[in-house]
């Protein structure tokens, strides 16, 4: 049986240039960035820890074992699996012409458009999921549970409240009676496909954090400030941490904005971790 790790401990990548040159990358439990000027790899480091993390999932790849130069190790050091989630930034055009063709959708057209449709189904599947849990809670007869079943839609709220303050200025806010994720804007229903790419990628992220219930995961994001203006970059990592605790943060960027909301301490650059 699997044993689902807290946090993963390090990512090692052999001969990740030419020269032998490798990076050992020793991780906090909570909050990691990488840094670097453009071209010194970091979007190369974090896409092959993903990779790793593809083949893990797929039981092809054990922790600490190197498979394609890739080591990662997982803590507690027993642990076999990891639940990851990985966020894509870029707003481009959705090429692949058989994803298209199979979607009912004709709204979704960008890459954080296929995010959203897909984050769509698993909003409706995690309401479904709480409200079981809160008749369960409920129907017990115990008036702890009773109480706890107050706790259990608390995530929700936050995040609905989240992105209505990150909307105020606009005018727009969730639309609370929909059963899948709208927007009222001056009294008109918006779908998410129509909001600007900055506000979809918040979206994206804060809803991709809820659905881990507050579990421990690993969330890693590849430049996630690249569409957000320069306040929503500030707040992003405590926005992150406030719904869920419990995440591993793993991101590389080269804006100083995400750090200056206290993260200064927990920035690590390419050349730090790089080794012939």
């Amino acid at each position: 049986m699997d044993k689902i790790a807290d946090y993963i401990s390090s990512i090692e990548i052999k001969a990740l240039w030419k020269g032998g040159r490798h990076i050992k990358w020793e991780l906090r439990p909570d909050v990691n960035i990488l840094s670097g000027i453009n071209g010194v790899g970091k979007s190369t480091i974090i896409n092959r820890a993903v990779h790793g993390l593809n083949l893990m999932d797929s039981g092809e790849l054990h922790p600490g074992e190197i498979a394609e130069g890739i080591t990662i190790e997982l803590s507690p050091a027993d642990a076999t699996t990891i639940r990851y989630d990985v966020i894509r930034s870029f707003d481009r055009p959705l090429l692949r012409s058989d994803l298209l063709e199979k979607l009912a959708d004709s709204r979704v057209k960008t890459e954080l458009d296929w995010q959203i449709y897909k984050l769509q189904k698993r909003y409706l599947d995690y309401q479904v999921n709480i409200g079981n849990r809160i008749i369960e809670l409920l129907t017990s007869g115990d008036p702890q549970d009773a109480l706890q079943a107050a706790e259990v839609s608390r995530p929700k709220a936050l995040f609905q409240d989240t992105m209505d303050q990150l909307l105020a200025d606009t005018h727009k806010a969730i639309d609370r009676r929909s059963n899948e994720i709208q927007f009222e804007q001056n009294g008109e229903l918006l779908t998410p496909y129509q909001l600007s790419s900055g506000e979809k990628q918040m979206l994206v992220i804060l809803m991709t954090v809820l659905f881990e219930c507050g579990e421990p995961y690993a969330l890693l994001m590849d430049e996630p400030e690249i569409s957000l203006h320069i306040e929503w970059q500030q707040q992003l990592i405590t926005l992150i941490r406030r719904l869920n605790p419990n995440a591993q943060i793993i991101l590389s960027t080269h804006s100083p904005a995400l750090i200056m909301d206290g993260w200064t301490d927990v920035v690590t650059e390419v050349e730090e971790i790089t080794n012939e």
